[in-house]
């Protein structure tokens, strides 16, 4: 007996942890219509961070056997979901393999298959607000904080070929636990010639603090652990100091973001350039309904998109 209903109408998922929190319950009825998808639906599908393998597996395998469900955006559960549930995919893109994680799963041709969009939905939102040619310019560090899919994800699009030496020459992963970290050194050592990564491991916000602290001025910090979104709290005490003339992204735009909150605080009197993560959002979705609904989405309609979503 599936705890899972016959879609009645093409119905894309959100595997997530609050769904029904997220704007995007809101936003995508306004966007099916404005891309024609008439009477297209979406629904949560939620799950406890780190959920059992048999929970993955039965939500991977109804929305495979029903018809009239065509996909799902996945976040959160990237990397267990993948590993849990790889031999259900009948195609598994570069990215994903490359990666160990799904965030887009979709159908064609009858088979179900399973992307990795972040590198590209990362990458987008990392060029809206990053200057062109600003690690030959500056020369600033990464921290990258959390060892999960978005953390991985950027680590891969900053290492492209297309960049040749505009790469920050220092990424440094931070994370609570060792095994993911173990992993993703095992993914990303020896990815990029010029590019030394640093694995460590953090179990407190006041040493997260201390290695904020050794960055050099222009460098990027990322919120990327889910404090603030799907828990509270931030990976820094308040006591922090952020480098001057830095670059700090929050990537959930909502939640408590008390990280965001800590970066505003100091803003002015350090220089900083504060984002959040609406700009990744849109793209994160667009990328994964283009994908489900076989539509292209870029330039004016993607603005379009944009706008709805805003207003």
């Amino acid at each position: 007996m599936s705890n899972y209903e016959k879609a009645s109408a093409p119905t894309i998922y959100f595997i997530g942890v609050t769904t029904d929190q997220s704007s995007i319950m809101k936003v995508f009825p306004k966007w099916a219509d404005f891309l024609g998808l008439k009477g297209s639906v979406i629904k949560g599908i939620d799950f406890q961070p780190h959920s059992s393998a048999d929970e993955y597996r039965e939500a991977v395998e109804f929305i495979k056997n029903d018809p009239l469900s065509l996909g799902a955006l996945v976040t959160t559960h990237k990397i267990d979901l993948y590993q849990t549930c790889r031999e259900l995919f009948d195609y598994v893109d570069p990215y994903a393999q490359k990666l160990g994680e799904v965030s887009s799963l979709s159908k064609k041709d009858g088979k179900l298959c399973a992307h990795a969009k972040d590198p590209i939905s990362s990458g987008l939102a990392l060029e809206n607000f990053v200057p062109i040619n600003y690690w030959n310019d500056y020369d600033g560090d990464v921290l990258l904080l959390g060892a999960g899919g978005s953390t991985l994800a950027m680590s891969v699009y900053f290492a492209q070929e297309k960049f040749k030496t505009n790469v920050p020459k220092r990424i440094i992963i931070a994370n609570r636990s060792v095994p993911r970290l173990e992993s993703a050194k095992a993914i990303l050592d020896g990815i990029h010639p010029e590019i030394k990564f640093e694995f460590v491991h953090n179990p407190t916000p006041e040493e997260n603090d201390k290695t904020l602290a050794s960055l050099k001025p222009h460098s990027l910090i990322v919120n990327a652990t889910g404090l603030g979104k799907d828990a509270p709290g931030s990976p820094f005490t308040n006591d922090c100091e952020f480098p001057q003339d830095s670059l700090v992204w929050e990537i959930n735009y909502r939640g408590d973001l008390m990280f965001k909150d800590q970066a505003e605080k100091q803003a002015s009197a350090k220089g900083l350039h504060v984002e959040d993560g609406w700009i990744y959002f849109i793209h994160g979705w667009t990328q994964v309904i283009s994908e489900v609904f076989h539509i292209e989405i870029k330039g004016d309609l993607l603005e379009n998109l944009s706008q709805i979503a805003k207003s």
